[in-house]
């Protein structure tokens, strides 16, 4: 990434010369096309962490790529914004005439302009809907879709650069450059988003078997497939399930496998939260189901010794469950599971059994109203004394993971030691 933004930024400026930075705003004309080159370069980035890279998922997790591709996006934004005000302000002064008159002039007598403010405005939308306050009150159907209009908007900016970018059109090795990078941004997605996912889809051809509660507003989808043996998933990670069905065929939704394959079988378990999750406790036994995946470091082989700590809340429990019976035989396993009521416990049984037939492990389960059952760091030093000793594994709602990683931190656990799944888009 670094490389790449300052191989952007070197080809930006030495396709300049001493004669633009003089002519009359010339500055502004020329910071304008250097903000718009790199805003270009970071959109491809953005894309490309999210575009589910096998080899960089398992080295970073899903998690801390949806974190970085979160700082980068305000940034990218930023710099096309400034590179269409400053490309019109020094055209403005070049031509001495106003903002807005030149503004309409660029849209109207320069090729590719609309095109480029279409795709400007497309992510000026995803941008706002990815802020925190909008995503919380919006379904994840509706911010899914929007977000799809990203691909659309960097094509608009590819026919836009090419139309008229100065850096593109008069300078063969950033001809070359920009060439290499929007090809290899567009082959990524489509091998790793359309085109993996359907081979793994068609080899597998998993369907619903079966759909049960296994507490109040929590189900289990159990699916049957072929060749599920050269599957190769870790408990802890997630597959994007696509189910195809009536209304839900269109949208892919993260889910952690509930336990580990059992072929012909697998199981994700899920919570009634929105339109997509409660919908699935209605599926029918033998529905299509197409899978990308598995994705997640949220795994055993993050954890560098046999001590560890497994944490979950609600049905963020059920990645945990999974890694559990991942684990050796000789690893030594604390579990603490978390509810508001026993009824809400889930998978408490299939945990119980798992810990009882290792010859080391412990499994605690808190019940109660968060106000009364707090994970304080003495109540966490009671339940898990030695643990700054052992790898910590955190999943759940956003704010108890927060919680209780503070906790262990205040208790010796490096940071490098805490693994954390959010269960939030």
């Amino acid at each position: 990434m670094a490389a790449g933004f300052g191989v952007t930024l070197a080809l930006a400026v030495s396709s300049e010369s001493r004669a633009t930075l003089t002519a009359p705003g010339g500055w502004a004309t020329v910071s304008g096309r250097v903000t718009g080159l790199l805003g270009a370069y970071l959109l491809m980035i953005l894309v490309v962490l999210v575009a589910r890279l096998p080899a960089v998922e398992r080295v970073a997790g899903h998690d801390k790529l949806l974190a970085l591709h979160r700082r980068i996006a305000p940034w990218t934004l930023v710099a096309l914004v400034a590179h269409a005000v400053l490309i019109t302000a020094g055209y403005a002064v070049a031509a001495r005439t106003g903002v807005l008159p030149e503004l309409w002039r660029l849209l109207t007598q320069y090729p590719g302009m609309i095109t480029a403010g279409v795709g400007l405005i497309l992510l000026a939308v995803a941008g706002l809907t990815s802020v925190r306050y909008a995503r919380r009150r919006m379904r994840h159907e509706t911010w899914w879709a929007v977000h799809l209009y990203t691909y659309l908007a960097l094509a608009l900016a590819f026919s836009h650069q090419i139309a008229t970018g100065r850096a593109f059109v008069t300078h063969p090795l950033a001809q070359a450059f920009w060439i290499a990078l929007w090809l290899a941004t567009a082959g990524v997605v489509l091998v790793y988003r359309v085109g993996l996912p359907l081979f793994r889809s068609l080899r597998h051809r998993l369907v619903v078997a079966s759909v049960h509660e296994e507490s109040p507003n929590v189900y289990s989808i159990m699916l049957r497939g072929r060749n599920l043996q050269r599957l190769a998933v870790s408990g802890g990670q997630f597959f994007q399930w696509r189910f195809l069905q009536r209304g839900l065929w269109w949208q892919a939704h993260p889910y952690s496998l509930s336990a580990l394959p059992a072929p012909p079988h697998l199981r994700v378990t899920v919570k009634a939260l929105g339109d997509h999750s409660a919908t699935l406790a209605a599926l029918r036994p033998g529905t299509r189901v197409v899978v990308e995946g598995p994705y997640g470091a949220f795994t055993k082989h993050v954890a560098p010794g046999r001590k560890v700590l497994l944490v979950g809340a609600g049905v963020g429990v059920t990645p945990i469950r999974a890694m559990l019976e991942d684990l050796e035989p000789d690893a030594d396993a604390v579990i603490i599971v978390r509810a508001s009521r026993r009824q809400d416990l889930v998978l408490h049984d299939e945990l119980r059994r798992l810990v009882d037939g290792r010859p080391a492990g412990q499994l605690h389960e808190l019940v109660g109203p968060r106000q009364d059952v707090q994970l304080r760091p003495d109540v966490v030093e009671l339940l898990c004394p030695d643990i700054a000793e052992r790898s910590v594994f955190l999943c759940g709602p956003d704010g108890f993971v927060k919680a209780f990683a503070a906790a262990a931190r205040s208790l010796g656990v490096p940071r490098s030691s805490i693994h954390t799944e959010a269960f939030a888009f």
